[in-house]
């Protein structure tokens, strides 16, 4: 989303966090042909792989029951974790980030001994654990979270005032991690399979939370507990707060499972602005439920709530601080003003309703399966509305973007993120291959057929790249290869000479060998590069290489 001409380089590296390890993971393909040097600690680890005490155990349902003091940046409570059992163990595996501390954690009535070790606590339990039990924890905590500095990049809790001076509080967590403001298993590849959040404000504030809300509790000490139910499996980052003077509005859109639930929670003084900007909302479910098949979560409804912050895509209660704007912040970021044609918040962040919410990566070096395919719903929300042209000629743009400066997919087991690239290379590397597929149809069936096969499942990319490969009856193992795993993008190099086209791939995966399509005399022509010489005889002594390719050409 972050073209150059527009931003920082600090802020096109930052871009990853937003729109943001079994051996089954491990025994992917490597991570990088050309990758990082990075130094990775034990607390990685802890954190980014499976470890043996998480493998044990399957979630089921959390209770997250939390008190905010705004006044202090304070917060109190409890996450009551639920699970299965999968085999015997006696150790259990919490994760929390300091400040905040665990201050005790119980089973069966019983206070039971935590070691913990940084981020990870290690819960010693005293009953035994017997295979396919469903038994619980209740994790204690308190502290004042991590506030954060440049939300949502550095996440945490954002505590804001709006102009009328009420507190606007909200929080955001991808990449830095759910355990940054309560403890759960902070890992991406279990999902639990519903979620209670009950959150206790001040009396004259109003808390939005995922799914639906079920009950408003009144205290006597002039505060309010909000409890809202999640129905369907959620990811931990895509849990949220937010807190502020809100007010209301809704509407019913019928949509391919039927009636579907579009609230809409906003600051007093911007009702009516909300109102006219937020028609997007209902244009973004039409044309994705058209690419990708259904809303996942109909169950839960969707919601659009404002904070303080630019917003992010937290499941059924996607975050909007787009200043009421088109584009990003007022900005189109592909340069071609296709990107003034639509609220970018609403559509990028709604998009990973299908891609981040519903498909998951088990590891976040896979974390190009959110962004890339929701970068690239942005230019098929143009497709929808306006046509193929705009949606080209949009994503094209977004090329000036990409740095090509480290690998789009990361390192595994050590919750670590590829590179930002993964947002508009990732969405130009599938606009290339719908050229490969050649068939809109066919492909926007591959689209829709993702979200039906990996409905409310985690994922690895393997995963993703076989189910491409299955369905488009292409290999495309190469394709992968090179724009997932390295930062070279590939080069067609030509000369023309006596109207023989001499032609080959360079810079390029070994055995590379996709299609490519080229114009001459205004006529189409696919050929068949390799990294091998070839000639061809055509009627022009020039060519154009399609544009819809995203490769580079030299002419020698």
């Amino acid at each position: 989303m972050h073209k150059k001409t527009f931003f920082t380089s600090v802020f096109i590296s930052s871009l990853m966090i937003l729109i943001t390890g079994c051996s089954s993971i491990s025994a992917q393909k490597s991570t990088a042909l050309f990758s990082k040097s990075e130094k990775f600690t034990r607390q990685d680890s802890l954190r980014g792989s499976i470890t043996p005490e998480r493998s044990w155990w399957d979630l089921t349902y959390y209770h997250l029951n939390i008190s905010v003091d705004p006044d202090k940046k304070f917060i109190k409570g409890k996450n009551t974790v639920q699970y299965k059992v999968l085999k015997p163990h006696q150790v259990l595996q919490i994760d929390l980030q300091p400040p905040l501390k665990i201050t005790k954690a119980t089973q069966n009535n019983k206070d039971l001994k935590v070691i913990s070790e940084g981020n990870a606590h290690f819960i010693q339990l005293e009953s035994p654990q017997k295979t396919g039990e469903i038994n619980a924890v209740d994790v204690y905590y308190e502290g004042i979270p991590k506030e954060a500095v440049r939300a949502p990049w550095d996440g945490g809790f954002s505590w804001k005032k709006d102009n009328n001076g009420n507190h606007f509080v909200a929080t955001s967590c991808q990449g830095l991690g759910a355990s940054v403001w309560w403890p759960n298993k902070d890992h991406m590849y279990d999902e639990v399979d519903s979620m209670a959040i009950s959150v206790r404000v001040p009396k004259n504030l109003m808390d939005v939370s995922n799914g639906r809300l079920r009950n408003i509790e009144q205290h006597k000490d002039n505060t309010t507990t909000y409890h809202w139910f999640v129905d369907n499996p959620i990811n931990n980052y895509g849990v949220n707060v937010n807190i502020g003077d809100y007010v209301h509005f809704s509407e019913k859109y019928q949509g391919e499972a039927g009636e579907l639930d579009m609230n809409y929670y906003v600051l007093k003084d911007n009702l009516e602005k909300a109102k006219k900007q937020f028609k997007d909302a209902p244009k973004m479910m039409k044309a994705f439920e058209y690419w990708f098949g259904k809303y996942p979560f109909y169950k839960d409804g969707f919601k659009l709530v404002e904070v303080p912050y630019l917003g992010m895509e937290h499941q059924s209660s996607v975050t909007y601080g787009n200043q009421y704007q088109n584009g990003y912040l007022g900005r189109d970021l592909s340069g071609t003003g296709w990107g003034l044609k639509f609220d970018f918040i609403i559509i990028h962040e709604s998009g990973h309703e299908w891609f981040a919410n519903n498909i998951t990566d088990k590891d976040i070096a896979d974390m190009w399966i959110h962004e890339s395919f929701t970068a690239y719903s942005e230019n098929l929300f143009l497709d929808y509305y306006y046509g193929k042209r705009a949606s080209a000629e949009y994503v094209i743009g977004t090329r000036s973007a990409i740095q090509n400066d480290v690998p789009i997919i990361g390192h595994y087991d050590v919750n670590n993120e590829g590179s930002g690239d993964m947002y508009y290379k990732g969405a130009n590397m599938l606009h290339t291959i719908r050229q490969l597929v050649n068939d809109d149809e066919k492909w926007r069936q591959i689209l829709r057929g993702l979200n039906s096969e990996f409905y409310h499942k985690t994922v690895t990319t393997q995963e993703i790249e076989q189910y491409l490969i299955d369905k488009s009856g292409i290999d495309l193992s190469k394709v992968f290869d090179q724009y997932l795993r390295t930062v070279k993008i590939p080069e067609f190099e030509y000369t023309i000479k006596n109207k023989i086209l001499k032609y080959r791939w360079t810079n390029v995966v070994k055995g590379f060998n996709m299609p490519l399509r080229i114009n001459v005399s205004g006529k189409s022509i696919l050929l068949s590069p390799t990294e091998k010489w070839q000639t061809k005889t055509i009627d022009s002594s020039s060519i154009e290489v399609d544009p819809n390719f995203y490769v580079y050409s030299k002419s020698m």
